[in-house]
């Protein structure tokens, strides 16, 4: 389980990469921190169960945090 977070930091530095050769600085500061958490989660030896618990409370956050910048915040189109 611990590789599969190396994995999920592995796509999130690629998305990070890709946001910042985008000009999106925010979401790639974003994905980066995403990045060194997962990074850092994959050497801490944690039990499985415990690898699951984690990534079900981060897409929890990750959903209501995103449902809530898309609801209230997000301007299509404003800034170009």
């Amino acid at each position: 389980m611990d590789r599969m977070y190396r994995v999920l930091g592995f796509w999130t530095a690629i998305i990070a990469i890709m946001a910042f050769l985008g000009d999106l600085k925010p979401m790639s500061l974003m994905f980066f921190a995403q990045t060194a958490f997962f990074v850092f989660l994959s050497y801490l030896k944690l039990s499985e169960r415990m690898y699951i618990y984690i990534f079900g409370a981060y897409l929890t956050v990750f959903f209501v945090g995103f449902t809530y910048y898309t609801t209230f915040i997000f301007q299509p189109g404003a800034g170009h």
